[in-house]
Formats: C-alpha cells, sequence, structure tokens
C-alpha cells in the first residue's frame, strides 16, 4: 500500500503495525453512518419525502442534531476524563456500538407518515453514542504513533472512512435505491430484497446496512489495536474523572494556545456538522433530486475526499496542520456562498442566469452542474479540516491527558454544535427559505478562520504566542 511505510514507521514505541491498521479501521468501520444515514441518503429522505414539506423537514433534522449536540457537549468531557482513570478505551467503545447499532436498526421502521419526532430521536441517539464512541478513539492515537507521524495517519485513516461510506454508498444507489417512476437502480435492476421506493425502504434500509457495516469492520480495532491497563473500579473512576474534569477546565483556560484553538474549533466545526448534516437534504429538496441523484452526488464528493485527504496527509506532514485547517475552512467558506447562490436555473445569486433547459438524465440542468462544483469544494475540504484538526489537538497535549483533553476537544467540537443547526433551523423555519437559512452557516466558517489565524502550533506553545502557520 501506498502508505505502508509510514504505518510501518509510526509503530516505533513497540505498537504492532496491524494495531495502527487496526486503529485506521474504526474510521473505515464509522464513517457509513455520516455520509449514507446523516448526509446522502436517510438525511435527505427524511427532510424531502417523510416531513409534510422540506422546510419542516429541514427544521426538524436540524432541532435533531442540535438536541444531540447538547448531550454530546455536555457529556463528552466527563466520559474523556473517566476514560483516563479507567485506562482501558475499548469497553467504552463497545457499549457506545451495541446502543449505535440498535438505534440504526429501529430506523428501518421510518416509514412516510412515520411520527417525525419517534425518527428524530432515534437518529440523535446513534449520533450521540457515534460521537462518544470517535471520543474515545481518538484519545487512543497518541499511544500509537510519534507526533511526527499523527497529521499523516490521521488524514490516512480519514480518507480510509470516506472509501469504506463510499463503498457503502454505491452498493445502496446501485442495488437497492430504485426511481420511484421506472422502479429500477442506476444499474437498471430491480432493488434487491423486493424493497419499495414509495415507501421508502431503499434509504431506510441504508441504516441497518450501516448498523451492519459497523458492527464487522470494528473488529479489527478491538482484536489488534492494544489498549492500556491499569483497570479501576467504575465508581471510583466516575468520581474522580468528573473531580479531573473541573481541574482540566480550569488548566485549559491558563493554557492559552489550547484554549484559543478549541474555541477556534468550536465554532468552525460547528459550520462542518450543519453543512454534512444539511447539505444532501437542501440539495434534493431544491432540485427534487432522487435517492439516486443524491447518491451519486455523494459518490462525487467522496472520490474526491478520498484524494484530498491523501494529499493532505502529506501536506500536513510539510507545512502543519494548522496550514491544512486554515485551507480547508477558506475552500469550505467560498463552497457555503456558491452553493447557497445557485439555485434552479441560476448561480450567483441570479447574477448569473442558466435558464431551464433540461439534457435528461442526471443533473440535466446548468444550474446542478454549478452546484456539484461548488460541492466539490466540500469534498475537497471536509476530511482534512477534522482529520488535520484531530492532528492538530494530539500534537498539543500529552499522552497522559490525552483522554480528557480529546474529550474537552470533542466539547469543543460540540459546545455549541447545536447552534448552526439550531440557527438553519429557526431561520428556516421563521423565513420558510431554505437558502437563507443554510446562508446563516459562512458566519461559523468566517469567525473560526479568523480565530484559528492567530492561534499558535503547536496549540501548547509555551505563552500561547502566535506561531508561524507550519
Amino acid at each position: 500500500m501506498a502508505h505502508e511505510h509510514a504505518v510501518g514507521a509510526s509503530a516505533g514505541g513497540g505498537v504492532p503495525r496491524r494495531g495502527v491498521y487496526g486503529w485506521m479501521m474504526f474510521d473505515w468501520a464509522a464513517q457509513p453512518f455520516f455520509t449514507v444515514v446523516t448526509t446522502f441518503i436517510f438525511g435527505p429522505y427524511f427532510i424531502s419525502r417523510m416531513a409534510s414539506d422540506p422546510a419542516t423537514g429541514q427544521a426538524a433534522w436540524g432541532y435533531g442534531i442540535a438536541a444531540g449536540g447538547v448531550l454530546i457537549a455536555v457529556l463528552s468531557p466527563i466520559l474523556g476524563s473517566i476514560a483516563d482513570q479507567t485506562g482501558p478505551r475499548k469497553p467504552w467503545i463497545g457499549f457506545f456500538a451495541v446502543i449505535k447499532i440498535a438505534a440504526l436498526c429501529g430506523l428501518w421502521f421510518a416509514a412516510p407518515g412515520s411520527n417525525l419526532v419517534a425518527v428524530v430521536a432515534l437518529f440523535t441517539l446513534a449520533s450521540v453514542a457515534a460521537e462518544f464512541s470517535i471520543v474515545f478513539n481518538d484519545s487512543m492515537l497518541l499511544r500509537l504513533v510519534p507526533k511526527a507521524e499523527i497529521g499523516r495517519i490521521s488524514n490516512l485513516a480519514w480518507g480510509l472512512g470516506y472509501l469504506g461510506g463510499m463503498i457503502v454508498l454505491v452498493f445502496i444507489i446501485a442495488f437497492l435505491a430504485a426511481s420511484p417512476e421506472t422502479g429500477k437502480t442506476l444499474i437498471g435492476i430491480s432493488p434487491l430484497f423486493g424493497l419499495d421506493p414509495l415507501q421508502g425502504e431503499d434509504a431506510r434500509a441504508s441504516a441497518p446496512i450501516s448498523a451492519l457495516w459497523y458492527a464487522i469492520f470494528i473488529l479489527p480495532m478491538f482484536l489488534f489495536t492494544p489498549d492500556s491497563g491499569g483497570r479501576r473500579a467504575l465508581g471510583d473512576a466516575v468520581h474522580d474523572g468528573i473531580r479531573e474534569l473541573r481541574s482540566t477546565i480550569g488548566e485549559v483556560r491558563q493554557r492559552a494556545g489550547i484554549f484559543r484553538f478549541l474555541i477556534a474549533r468550536m465554532i468552525y466545526q460547528d459550520g462542518v456538522n450543519a453543512l454534512l448534516a444539511l447539505g444532501g437534504g437542501f440539495a434534493a429538496a431544491m432540485f427534487g433530486w432522487s435517492i439516486t441523484e443524491i447518491g451519486v452526488y455523494g459518490i462525487m464528493l467522496n472520490v474526491v475526499a478520498i484524494f484530498s485527504c491523501l494529499y493532505a496527509s502529506r501536506l500536513d506532514t510539510r507545512l502543519g496542520s494548522k496550514a491544512v485547517v486554515l485551507i480547508s475552512i477558506f475552500l469550505l467558506l467560498i463552497a457555503t456562498a456558491g452553493i447557497v447562490s445557485t439555485g434552479p436555473g441560476f448561480t450567483f445569486f441570479g447574477a448569473l442566469n442558466f435558464g431551464a433547459a433540461d439534457s435528461g438524465g442526471l443533473f440535466g440542468t446548468a444550474a446542478e452542474k454549478a452546484y456539484i462544483a461548488f460541492g466539490l469544494l466540500i469534498g475537497i475540504a471536509f476530511g482534512p479540516v477534522q482529520a488535520s484538526s484531530r492532528a492538530y489537538m494530539a500534537r498539543s497535549v500529552t499522552e497522559e491527558e490525552a483522554g480528557r483533553y480529546f474529550g474537552i476537544y470533542a466539547l469543543a467540537g460540540r459546545a455549541t454544535s447545536f447552534l448552526a443547526p439550531f440557527t438553519v433551523a429557526t431561520v428556516t423555519a421563521l423565513s420558510g427559505s431554505p437558502r437563507l437559512g443554510m446562508a446563516t452557516i459562512i458566519i461559523f466558517f468566517a469567525v473560526g478562520f479568523a480565530v484559528l489565524w492567530s492561534t499558535p502550533y503547536p496549540a501548547d506553545q509555551p505563552g500561547g504566542k502566535p506561531a508561524s502557520v507550519a
């Protein structure tokens, strides 16, 4: 493999190569939930077909994401501190895996006309369990690779995740997602298992399929990736973990660089979360895209994301994580402005009109092609912005404090994560315009970029004075 040497070299601390690969497989296992359930298949189905109208669907979906964000923000740092006290991370990952898998299987019953609150509650439960698992998985990274290799391995793992998500997405649109008009999938066959697209069964199947994929492919991490020892009684660990969290919160405010980085990430990650969760549904509702079209759009973004992460794995080593994150945020800002400026027959808010000409087939109008062009910028940026942020944090803390600081890191990614989807949902509900709601995401990218610009790198630089980007 192209990164064989990188992974082999990274295991310099006595960790077998298969242990690093096992850790990377977690991203491969976890990503289909975000790709096919949250962004490209189930989310758009919920927004455009389950709800009475797209504005109601986008508002309900946004409020569900916001509710999950509140729970994640409150509990992630507590769990991270407890994990430092209990030692092993795998039992926690296994516990939340069971919850996530059960909640995803329950989404199969989300037929058109189902109770929106119940469906959103199941999705929120799966999201919370998924994010808690990520806290524990991310905090293992420092034990596996030296800091010089963290950015490379983090981006490679993220790219591997996008590949896994794309494989599941391709399977769904090729073999399960059928056109309601023809009853055939993209490759011209009837859906497997006799799924009925009129009842949304093709979209609903994406959830249990993602659950099965996750259950199978987290096994290498459990089997091969070393975990820390020193297990303590849970009651003592909870008590000491909460006490340590109070200390950490006070401590992080004294570490000016890390505090500023966490504030920046809190802001720009809100925009990332909202864009990934709501962007697919926004396009589906605006252009009337079927599951097939939104799935093909998702495949294009994932192909770009895979190669972008591979390139970013080298760029991170050469320029540093901060440069990669800043470039990515800037691209996301431009892309978001582009997609909200595009609608049926126009782009750039009508400055460029295309008319209603439709060549037929997938993405037959010029406006759809313009939307896809902006979307590809998102594909380039949304992997590296998250992978290099993870590396930025890992390079700024020690192995001994990784659990609690990655808990705070998750808090920073979720502390106000309800704010962006809540803002999108509220502006959409009040204005009746999904476009105006989505436009508010631009603010989060602009402010996050400005704060990160003056943040030191690594973030624990003494004195908290801004360092060079590299």
